[in-house]
């Protein structure tokens, strides 16, 4: 027996298809048994399984518990939720060994996949390519594993709650916020948390709807938030919150309509945790605007720029002993008295927590800040076998140029007097992602003539835009 993934599906960072093409409960099962194998190996026993609110998730959730306890692995099934309550029932409870979200994300109805947590570590990359290799030799071990349902719910929001302890009850009374879950697995959790927290609180969308009728559940898109947008500007609201399919990415809103970028709301968090942790190192991807890190060493702290991708970052953040990490795709990460994962739930209730403790509301902490000029991300389809090469052509190009810094971290982010311009590779996807700010129309004009003229010496061109 062996089982052969289809080529699409193990990725960098997780594992994802689309369900009846090229993702299904034999995927699941062989997965299942490959993480249950590797588990045993290293002298762990128990995983924590749960899964988000998609139509195909109970299939995989059936199969994936299959293929763990036929490898001799014991099961908790937490049942439906968001992927940071399994990541927390993960990292809270000593007797659990692994963790396995099944969630497609933020992506397609149709699409679903899985995130996995080995021993306190995300499972990626190379583990991902192991796990692929052993399925198609069958390497496997046997052993019949027992299950049991658990709970954990009322547990993972009293826990999300303890960031307001000990603030201004007067105050947070005051708070007016308003929530979209966006049909996502976040739902359910939002309303709990809701219902338990001081203030004012009004949810959108919170039933669990796998087809997502309302709108797309990514809150990096704007157009995802002008039913948030409506019912702050209706509501005379302080801030909206909103979620992305399984509630590990947060974006928001001011009180004004104004976005609140994945970088953006970093500043405000890293104010706030600098100024009763000093000097630690925070992190964020290369897409982080350059008034982040001039904010974060502005209030004291390290700023270390770091590559793109929520595994990634968790790795460096436990290198690094930081507290608090964050992507411009609204993954936050708070290790200062959290468990180092990202939870949009639990960032949330730290926006309110910083906005009393910093004695200023999020809107005008929004407004604080410098008026940068900068592009949406640009992603562009190019042929996977180019799209490494094209980028170390660029690198190579400019390491000889006058005028202009080069920083190599994750792709080029080139460093000119009139701001920075950043070209990558998707390691998802066969695209290009290119990014440029500036403080000036014009100095983002000339970034980006800089980006093609680079492309155009590597045969490419800004194409039409790719989707994620």
């Amino acid at each position: 027996m062996s089982h052969t993934f289809h080529s699409t599906v193990l990725r960098e960072y997780d594992i994802r298809g689309i369900i009846g093409e090229t993702l299904g409960a034999e995927d699941a099962r062989a997965i299942g048994r490959t993480f249950g194998t590797l588990l045993r190996r290293a002298g762990g026993k128990k995983v924590a399984v749960g899964y988000d609110g998609r139509v195909s998730s109970p299939m995989l959730e059936s199969a994936l518990v299959e293929g763990l306890t036929s490898a001799g692995c014991d099961v908790r099934r937490i049942g439906m939720g968001p992927t940071p309550m399994l990541y927390f029932a993960e990292a809270s409870a000593e007797e659990i060994d692994g963790g396995i979200q099944i969630t497609g994300s933020h992506n397609p109805a149709n699409y679903n996949g899985f995130k996995m947590v080995f021993q306190g570590r995300p499972f990626f990359g190379s583990d991902i390519q192991l796990l692929g290799q052993m399925s198609a030799a069958g390497d496997w071990e046997s052993g019949v594993g027992g299950t049991e349902d658990v709970d954990i719910l009322d547990t993972y929001i009293d826990r999300l709650l303890e960031p307001l302890e000990g603030l201004d009850a007067d105050v947070l009374a005051g708070i007016k916020v308003g929530w979209d879950a966006g049909n996502g697995a976040a739902g359910p959790a939002l309303e709990r948390l809701a219902a338990r927290l001081p203030g004012e609180h009004h949810l959108l969308y919170t039933e669990v709807d796998g087809e997502f009728p309302n709108h797309h559940p990514d809150p990096t898109v704007e157009e995802n938030l002008e039913d948030l947008r409506e019912l702050v500007s209706a509501k005379s609201l302080d801030f909206g919150i909103a979620f992305d399919g399984d509630g590990d990415r947060i974006g928001a809103i001011d009180g004004e309509g104004r976005v609140i970028w994945g970088d953006q709301l970093l500043m405000i968090y890293a104010e706030d945790l600098l100024k009763r942790q000093p000097g630690v190192t925070i992190i964020a991807d290369v897409k982080a605007s350059r008034a982040l890190y001039d904010h974060i060493a502005a209030c004291g702290g390290e700023p270390l720029m770091w590559k793109t991708g929520h595994s990634l970052i968790k790795s460096k953040m436990k290198e690094t002993s930081s507290p608090l990490a964050g992507e411009m795709s609204g993954h936050v990460f708070f290790a200062d008295t959290y468990y180092g994962f990202d939870d949009a739930l639990y960032a949330g209730v730290r926006l309110i927590a910083a906005s009393v403790r910093l004695g200023k509301s999020v809107t005008q902490l929004r407004g604080d800040m410098p008026q940068m000029l900068n592009t949406p991300e640009m992603r562009f389809q190019v042929d996977e076998s180019r799209k490494f090469a094209a980028v170390d052509e660029v690198k190579e190009r400019l390491s000889t140029a006058s005028g202009v810094e080069v920083n190599a971290t994750d792709g080029v982010r080139v460093n000119t007097p009139d701001g920075w311009w950043l070209l990558r590779a998707s390691n998802t996807q066969d695209v290009l992602v290119a990014r440029a700010e500036s403080d000036s129309e014009d100095g983002l004009k000339r970034l980006l003539a800089q980006i093609d003229e680079q492309l155009g010496l590597s045969g490419l061109e800004r194409g039409p835009q790719a989707g994620h």
